[in-house]
């Protein structure tokens, strides 16, 4: 098979359409030939050069890093920042319910006790300052009797006698009604 190939290409490179097409296929390999030549020279060139374009490329995406985390962080603040007055809007809510509600249960209790008759806080207040009213006014008046005991007891017999009196004369009108 190859020296099939072999004299077909020499006869080809002998006619004189063959030695246009010899011609094509020298300058397609020299084409072939430089392009090569160039990718090994920018490889040779990229090698000594690796080094530095590596460390650029590393400072490049620092830098993109650091402006990445900045917008991020900005962000983060942001939604922590609606978040944040979402979850007070959510408590002040909450609260408002919540004193409906125990506003409403004190209602309720505070209408069955009226109903069983227990006294109200304002009526133990209320009892509770009248019995200290008529504590103060019972001391007082233990104090003034105190200074005082000497003349009661001068008008104690005479008010026994007058009572023992009056006591006599309205037992036989007592007596006469029933009769009459």
């Amino acid at each position: 098979m190859v020296k099939k190939l072999s004299k077909i290409a020499a006869k080809k490179a002998a006619s004189p359409a063959g030695l246009l097409d010899s011609q094509l296929a020298s300058s397609v390999k020299d084409s072939a030939q430089q392009i090569w030549l160039a990718g090994m020279g920018a490889f040779a060139k990229a090698q000594a050069e690796g080094g530095k374009v590596f460390e650029a490329l590393v400072k490049e995406g620092v830098s993109l890093q650091r402006k990445t985390q900045a917008v991020a962080e900005e962000k983060l603040g942001d939604v922590t920042g609606k978040m944040s007055s979402m979850a007070s809007e959510v408590t002040s809510k909450a609260g408002a319910s919540w004193d409906k509600l125990e506003n409403i249960f004190e209602e309720r209790t505070a209408k069955a006790l009226g109903k069983l008759g227990v006294p109200t806080a304002k009526d133990v207040a209320e009892l509770t300052r009248r019995v200290d009213e008529l504590s103060a006014a019972v001391a007082k008046l233990s104090k003034s009797t105190k200074a005082a005991p000497a003349t009661a007891a001068a008008k104690a017999p005479a008010k026994k006698v007058a009572a023992k009196k009056a006591a006599a004369k309205r037992a036989p009108a007592r007596k006469a009604a029933p009769a009459a």
